[in-house]
């Protein structure tokens, strides 16, 4: 069986494999043993509860317990942008008008934000290739929505998303080579490394604070504004299932787009419920796909099965109890994401 669980230090050369397989794009999780080790200590204080909101960071792996294997991983930053801004482009539009001869140009433009700053980010998506089928990848990604349905006091009003631009086949970025290389003096990649190991001083001493007009940047560069790492998209559709938008602001890097919403307004957030787990010997008759997920904030678990919750209990197969470290009769929280309630 799979199972999303609290990442842990011993799972630091798992993860170190993960991340050398995912390439360039993925600020939050770089292949480097020193900053992951370091990151699994806040993540350890972090589901202890003693870490503080700006510092706090939920980092889940899947494993197959089966064998033993941690195949993905996937996080929630509880607060990003308190000690430093958090940084983004807006696309805005600029419109430039002369009364007299009656001519009106609107021209689209990037504005320098950092709206996102304290809000809660989810990151660190990433599913082995081996396990890319089924319900693997929604067990993963949705798994955080359960997290915070369970303890939604641990984070801040608003959540959002950076999904990785748009990279060519050769790994360049058409942004990044119109725009930020003429002021980090700098290759894609090493810009991306230097965030992912916590370093973002250098942005906010060398971007341009001034509006940039897109028409200036070039054709390949507009034509990715706003565009999904094609790795990204099915990751990108599930967080728009849970009701996450594209609201105009992008990556100031490689310009991919931000998703958001409202904590409270996520499906999970407001679709799970809370029902006592009860163990069927065999199959569940009447059962629906579900996401469950105990209660246990230290020792936090999500699986995927079939589950009937129509009479105001959570039926669910009888190895569910082991998967969850959750005895019958103990609550757990249950999510159907096709339907619109648990007792759907």
């Amino acid at each position: 069986m799979l199972v999303v669980r609290n990442a842990r230090q011993a799972d630091l050369d798992a993860i170190l494999a993960l991340a050398q397989g995912i390439g360039p794009g993925m600020t939050t999780l770089k292949a480097d043993r020193g900053v992951l080790a370091r990151r699994l200590a806040i993540v350890e204080a972090s589901f202890a509860g003693a870490a503080r909101p700006a510092d706090s960071d939920y980092l889940f792996v899947l494993e197959d317990t089966a064998n033993a294997r941690v195949c993905g991983v996937s996080a929630i930053k509880g607060m990003v942008g308190v000690d430093e801004p958090f940084y983004s482009y807006r696309l805005g539009t600029s419109v430039h008008a002369n009364p007299q001869s009656n001519l009106v140009n609107r021209v689209q433009a990037l504005y320098l934000s950092h709206d996102m700053s304290g809000s809660a980010e989810l990151c660190s998506l990433y599913l082995h290739p081996d396990y890319r089928r089924g319900v693997n990848g929604k067990l993963l990604s949705k798994s955080r929505f359960l997290f915070m349905a369970q303890f939604p006091h641990l984070f801040p009003e608003k959540i959002f998303a950076e999904m990785r631009g748009y990279l060519t086949q050769g790994g360049v970025s058409p942004f990044w080579e119109s725009l930020g290389r003429h002021f980090f003096q700098m290759d894609f990649q090493d810009a991306d490394d230097l965030c992912g190991k916590g370093d973002r001083l250098f942005i906010e001493q060398l971007m341009p604070r001034l509006p940039l007009y897109t028409h200036l940047l070039g054709a390949a560069a507009c034509d990715v504004i706003g565009r999904t790492h094609i790795d990204t998209i099915p990751a990108r559709r599930m967080l728009e299932q849970e009701g996450l938008l594209f609201d105009g602001y992008v990556d100031i890097f490689d310009a991919g787009p931000v998703l958001q919403a409202r904590v409270r307004d996520l499906r999970a957030v407001r679709d799970s419920a809370l029902l006592p787990l009860a163990p069927a010997p065999g199959a569940v008759e009447n059962g629906a796909a579900a996401l469950v997920a105990n209660t246990s904030m230290q020792a936090f678990r999500v699986a995927a099965m079939d589950v009937d919750a129509s009479t105001g209990v959570a039926r669910a197969p009888q190895e569910a109890g082991a998967a969850l470290q959750c005895e019958p009769g103990g609550a757990i929280r249950v999510y159907f994401p096709q339907a619109r309630s648990p007792a759907a």
